[in-house]
């Protein structure tokens, strides 16, 4: 549904997107954009891929956001989690459920429960991003309705660098759990109070 790009576009730029972060698996479920619904039929549908690849972390779009399909997926996904644990589920895969789920808030303005040393990886999470040119690159249909590359860049990475100077680093990337989180020692903490 997005302005720029067609489907079969899109599934090729995920694919060099992955390529980018080095992935071992992807997959496109190919649900609708901007139709995403939290049906049953979603959520058995990604519990079964959930109990298949077994994850211990999942990591999901922040549960409030201004695009419809980005929350939906993460209530979709949470609720899948929950459903790829149940013994009685009628699949033929054996039961897993991740034993953590966090969320990315990078757009999100909340304060995050921590926050990923991304420094040495951010180059490549840019190449992945701009992989998508259909949607980043110049030019093009609605291209006054878009930021410039240049833009992107300036923006992204001054919001990663504000996140990285919270933990002392280059850039960074915060994520919330809903969850407290557990310290084992308070002596070894690793970042300064001042």
């Amino acid at each position: 549904m997005g302005t720029r790009g067609t489907p079969e576009l899109r599934i090729e730029e995920s694919q060099a997107a992955a390529r980018h972060l080095l992935l071992a698996w992807r997959r496109n479920l190919r649900w609708p954009d901007a139709r995403l619904e939290n049906t049953i039929s979603a959520r058995m549908t990604l519990a079964g891929v959930i109990r298949r690849l077994r994850p211990r972390t999942v990591i999901l779009p922040y549960w409030t956001g201004r695009h419809p399909d980005h929350y939906r997926a993460a209530e979709i996904a949470y609720e899948s989690c929950f459903l790829a644990g149940l013994a009685r589920l009628e699949e033929e895969v054996p039961p897993h459920r991740p034993f953590k789920i966090i969320y990315s808030s990078l757009y999100a303005n909340v304060t995050p429960s921590f926050v990923v040393d991304i420094s040495r990886q951010f180059e490549r999470r840019m190449a992945a991003l701009f992989s998508y040119e259909s949607q980043y690159g110049s030019g093009g249909t609605a291209s006054d309705l878009f930021p410039s590359h240049g833009e992107i860049v300036e923006r992204l990475a001054a919001v990663a660098r504000f996140y990285g100077n919270l933990i002392g680093v280059k850039y960074g990337e915060p994520f919330v759990v809903k969850e407290s989180i557990e310290m084992r020692d308070i002596v070894d903490m690793p970042v300064r109070s001042i």
